[in-house]
């Protein structure tokens, strides 16, 4: 087993009620730091299981059956080049020469804040980007997958997410292997 660490921002529970902290301990997030900052519940997990994908499934259900409504996963997949620099672990220089085309080819274009300063990156996207360039391991891209996959079936109202999360950890698998 390995220990997968990332947070889940959820509402609808009362942060004064004498409870707060014991509703999510007694439903299974006796792994997780519970607090509650500019009116969102944060649930900080470092949790144990096979695989991504698994943890975050299983803490989502868990949060569920605390009373809570997940919101959405982080960390955050819309990312700045500063943000690509710290989590590939690679200088902001060299990120933005990617992103700019100096060096590689088809860097993913900027999904908001295009015509700024400080334009935001689909986290998958460049990962999966990364990796195929040989960049980053393949498994983080796999990763950066599996939290977008489960933010969208989040956005959709979906809270097991099992299944669908198993199946986006393997096709960028198979897509990335494909691509190497």
């Amino acid at each position: 087993m390995k220990t997968f660490e990332f947070s889940i921002i959820a509402s609808g529970v009362d942060p004064t009620a004498d409870d707060f902290g014991d509703r999510f301990y007694d439903a299974g997030c006796d792994d997780a730091l519970v607090a509650f900052q500019k009116g969102h519940t944060i649930i900080d997990f470092a949790r144990e299981a096979d695989s991504i994908e698994e943890a975050i499934a299983s803490a989502v259900e868990n949060v569920c059956a605390a009373g809570a409504k997940v919101d959405r996963i982080e960390p955050d997949p819309l990312v700045n080049l500063t943000e690509i620099a710290t989590r590939t672990e690679m200088t902001r220089a060299a990120i933005s020469n990617y992103a700019k085309g100096a060096r590689g080819k088809d860097f993913p274009a900027p999904v908001a804040r295009v015509t700024s300063d400080t334009p935001l990156y689909d986290w998958a996207e460049v990962a999966s980007w990364m990796a195929i360039n040989k960049k980053i391991p393949a498994e983080l891209a796999i990763t950066a997958g599996v939290f977008k996959e489960a933010n969208s079936a989040i956005a959709e109202g979906e809270i097991h997410l099992s299944d669908r999360l198993k199946k986006r950890a393997k096709d960028d698998e198979l897509a990335l292997a494909e691509a190497a």
